[in-house]
Formats: C-alpha cells, sequence, structure tokens
C-alpha cells in the first residue's frame, strides 16, 4: 500500500536560488533552471550527502557531528514572504535576502505542511520535506544592509511562515516556472503528539 498520497495541492516555482558560501553571506544568487542531484544543488554550500550538525539539532547531537544532510534546500512560499514583509512593514523581501532555494506560489500554510511530505516535478524531480526551518538571525542581516533598521523585525515576522528544509530524494531538472505537486503521508496524525511535546 502507498505511503503517501498525490494530493490536488501544487505549486509553480517561481525564483531558483543558490548560495556559494554561507561563510560569505547567506545571500543567495539567482538562476533560472539547476540540474539537482541527490546532493542538492551541485556546488551549492548547502549541499552534500552529509552536514555538520547545527542547533536545529541540539537536543540529539554534539555540535559539528556529521549527520545526514537533510537541509539541503530551503524552501519558502511566495505568500509567507510577503506576509513577512508586510509584518515587518516592509514592501517586499526579496528571496536572495533569505537564502532561499526555491520560492514557490500556490500552496497554503506551506511552512506547517507534512514532514515527509514530497514535492513532485512532472519530470520526476521528487523532494522530501524535513521540517519547518525556524527563523534566525543571519537573514535579519541581509535585510539590514539592504533596508536600515528593519533587521531585526525579521526574526519575530518570519515566525510560523520561513518554510521549510528539504533534500533531493530523485535527480533532475527544476526550472523557474515548474509545477511542484504535493504529495503527503497516508496516516493520522500521532494521537500522543501534543503530550509528546509537554514532556
Amino acid at each position: 500500500m502507498p505511503a503517501l498520497k498525490p494530493t490536488s495541492f501544487a505549486a509553480t516555482i517561481t525564483w531558483l536560488g543558490f548560495v556559494a558560501s554561507r561563510a560569505v553571506s547567506l545571500r543567495a544568487e539567482p538562476v533560472e533552471a539547476v540540474e539537482v542531484t541527490l546532493d542538492g544543488f551541485p556546488g551549492e554550500d548547502h549541499g552534500g550527502a552529509t552536514r555538520p550538525s547545527c542547533s536545529r539539532v541540539r537536543s540529539q547531537y554534539t555540535p559539528g557531528t556529521e549527520i545526514r544532510n537533510t537541509r539541503q534546500l530551503s524552501i519558502v512560499s511566495a505568500e509567507e514572504l510577503a506576509a513577512t514583509a508586510a509584518a515587518m512593514g516592509l514592501e517586499r523581501i526579496e528571496p536572495a535576502w533569505v537564502g532561499a532555494s526555491l520560492v514557490i506560489e500556490g500552496i497554503p500554510d506551506f511552512t506547517h505542511v507534512p514532514p515527509a511530505s514530497r514535492l513532485m516535478s512532472a519530470s520526476g524531480v521528487g523532494i522530501a520535506i524535513d521540517i519547518e526551518n525556524r527563523p534566525c538571525i543571519y537573514p535579519g542581516k541581509e535585510i539590514e544592509a539592504e533596508a536600515e533598521g528593519f533587521g531585526k523585525r525579521y526574526k519575530p515576522a518570519a515566525k510560523g511562515r520561513r518554510g521549510v528544509t528539504a533534500w533531493v530524494e530523485h535527480g533532475g531538472r527544476l526550472a523557474v516556472g515548474d509545477v511542484l505537486t504535493l504529495h503527503v503521508p497516508d496516516q493520522p496524525v500521532w494521537p500522543h503528539l501534543e503530550a509528546a511535546r509537554a514532556g
């Protein structure tokens, strides 16, 4: 029995980006298309089969521990970027400023789609969603460079709408304008989730 269910929800890729070196800047450079591999975007700084553990998994690993890289991509929605900008009092937030790999448009409340969902392209590219991407200070630094006085507003404004981290399950070509269909896990929500979080 299939464990993932195709849905009627779909999104269009409106922007693709490439972060060359996080040591230099989180800022992403826009590209029109990319040949993604199982390591992510070739040459992109978040790519690779493994990565050093970070603050997202500090309850599980000592910082710097080599772990599987489920954070190859940062995916945000155009709708949530616009809502974050509005909450900050900005006209817009450029995807480059938040280090986005993909910006998509069309899936409501995208940040909270179920973990383990897939985004599938017509050509067969498969992107597996890991978890919500919690806001951090680094996009704020890029925003501050473009709009002085607004950088510190980013982290609280982006709460619940920073998008997701993801990894490539099957490679191929992605391009601006491609449509990605959402597939979700075909299982009920674990009834003990709230009790586990409270513990």
